[in-house]
């Protein structure tokens, strides 16, 4: 068969039921032998982001790596912002960018291309994969294949890509599929560490479990719960783990860090034990203030790279081990003997909860409140499979104050922070989950990113809930120019525009609405839910200057937060 046969043959060997792709003169076997293979579904996006983008957010529903496929040349070129938030964010896929013929290549001469469209994908794209490979004979297909899905997936999961020349996809090859991939084996903790981390936790009078976006990067939310039911202490998260537990569940605490629940980073400041599970305690988890917030707490920090492990927060408890290996060890080493509820710890954090209602932050903001706004989609949307978010504002307030359900996902950029994110991911979302409905929560700002993929929404007549918060600004730099630039606006406000996207849906056959009043929000979600199965846009206007609060005063410990405290500093990050 040929090459590209053979790899159509391969990839749904190994699950993948969707592929996405912008269509260009060196993936046309790819694509031709895709269709005919017939039992994967082509999804033409409208940029190779987007593709990138939806790639990025099947393989965190799934847990199946993510397919994008790119040409040579630009087509490739613009695959890696899609595949540097895979990267960061740690989500498993795999990109296949075509490539000129071999005959047409450079090589080592000292010229800038020979080939059309001939670009060094390679060398671009390694610093943001695990690995990036170009495929030099047709014999190497079927073992570069099986490596890239076994390392996408292995420990830290992340993206790997191929590129394959053109005239190799079109050569023969008489290999069979394999019909399993070797992945490398759990690292496993050593049951000493876990049992002095659970004597210490045991001992504690105000611990807390602080959970990152490893958690579903291992695939570990089940485990995790367990863990939590055994020993019945309270969870805080990051913004990658803000569906890690349930809205509802009696010992979530809510999000932590610069955009933080104020309650929650006062409940850290609070605490004497901190268990740390797939965090890389980031300055936008700790604040800049790192020896306040290590503070005299005892820190266990679990990650599965060593290296992430004592870089910024310093003098923790180092367990290296892939999450459900440390989670299973732990839950079997606690046994049957339960942990105590320590009513009082959880108490004072529940009392810290209402002291500091999230829809309080913003007191006196006119028009909507986007914090209780929140809230309402969450109420409206218990049928969505995901909520899937764009990357400023309103990010944070949907990490605020969104509800997610038991099986709900939250899916946003966080280390690559890639606005436009949110609409194509949500067609990854959509795919993965057919039957469901998606969410997304996008910024008029980063919403323009990718509007192109209203289109790819409307022709797949997926059933896309989309919400757009449109405050006519880029609201998180407005917000930094406000506290640092004197408030001058340039290019934030001044030089930003947006159309009215109610009517660009519209363009695009998507059917929309603008509310504007917050008695009028109930029956506006109302509305975008009449027919789950239907795309819907939503366009929620919001007062320019409403700031996304509470935000640590940068400088100041993680529990003194804007706009309580002022920055002692102008923010680095």
């Amino acid at each position: 068969m040929k090459i590209s046969e053979y790899i159509a043959d391969f990839l749904y060997a190994r699950g993948v039921r969707h592929v996405f792709e912008v269509l260009g003169g060196m993936t046309t076997h790819l694509v031709d032998s895709l269709y005919r293979h017939g039992k994967i579904r082509i999804v033409s996006t409208h940029h190779e982001q987007a593709a990138a983008f939806a790639a990025d957010a099947l393989a965190r529903m799934t847990g199946v790596p993510g397919i994008a496929i790119a040409t040579s040349g630009p087509g490739a070129t613009n695959l890696l912002t899609g595949i540097g938030s895979c990267y960061f964010d740690s989500v498993p896929a795999v990109f296949i960018t075509g490539q000129v013929n071999r005959n047409e290549m450079k090589g080592n001469r000292p010229i800038r291309q020979a080939g059309f469209q001939e670009t060094d994908i390679v060398a671009m794209a390694t610093p943001i994969t695990k690995a990036a490979w170009q495929v030099q004979t047709p014999d190497q297909v079927p073992t570069l294949l099986a490596d890239a899905f076994a390392l996408a997936l292995a420990g830290r999961p992340g993206p790997v890509l191929v590129d394959i020349p053109m005239d190799v996809q079109y050569a023969n090859i008489a290999a069979p599929v394999p019909a399993q991939i070797s992945v490398a084996a759990s690292l496993e903790p050593a049951t000493a560490d876990v049992a002095r981390m659970l004597e210490a936790m045991r001992a504690a009078q105000r611990p807390l479990i602080l959970v990152g976006g490893g958690i579903r990067a291992a695939r570990a939310a089940e485990w995790l719960r367990g863990f939590v039911a055994q020993t019945n202490v309270p969870v805080v998260n990051s913004l990658m783990a803000v569906d890690a537990l349930p809205y509802t569940h009696p010992l979530r605490v809510g999000l932590i860090g610069t955009y933080g629940n104020r309650w929650a980073n006062l409940a850290i400041g609070r605490s004497d034990f901190l268990l740390v599970l797939g965090s890389r305690l980031d300055i936008r988890q700790t604040g800049s203030e790192t020896e306040a917030f290590k503070s005299e707490r005892e820190i266990y920090h679990v990650d599965c790279l060593a290296d992430e492990i004592n870089t910024r927060v310093t003098g923790c408890h180092a367990i290296v081990a892939d999450l459900c290996a440390f989670l299973t060890v732990a839950m079997r080493e606690v046994g049957g003997k339960s942990f105590s509820a320590r009513a009082d710890w959880v108490a004072e954090i529940a009392a810290l909860k209402k002291q500091w209602s999230d829809t309080a932050e913003l007191v006196g903001v006119p028009g909507i409140n986007p914090n209780e706004l929140m809230h309402q989609l969450s109420a409206a949307s218990r049928a969505a499979a995901a909520f899937v978010v764009d990357v400023g504002q309103h990010q944070m307030w949907a990490a605020q104050s969104l509800e997610p359900g038991e099986e709900q996902r939250f899916l946003t950029s966080c280390g690559m922070g890639a606005m436009g994110f949110a609409l194509p991911a949500a067609v990854g979302a959509a795919m993965a989950h057919a039957n469901q409905p998606v969410v997304v929560v996008a910024g008029d700002g980063g919403f323009q990113v990718n509007i192109q993929e209203l289109e790819t929404v409307a022709y797949n007549r997926l059933p896309i809930k989309i919400v757009v918060l449109n405050n006519r600004c880029y609201g998180m730099v407005r917000q930094f120019q406000q506290t640092y630039f004197e408030e001058r606006y340039q290019s934030s406000i001044w030089g930003y525009s947006a159309p009215d996207l109610a009517r660009v849906a519209q363009a695009y056959g998507i059917e929309s609405a603008t509310v504007s009043a917050p008695a009028d929000v109930p029956d506006a979600l109302q509305k975008m839910w009449a027919e789950p199965s239907a795309p819907y846009l939503l366009q929620v206007m919001l007062d320019t200057f409403a700031n996304a609060y509470p935000k640590i005063a940068f400088g100041r410990p993680i529990t003194e937060m804007e706009p309580l405290a002022k920055p002692v500093d102008m923010e680095g990050t």
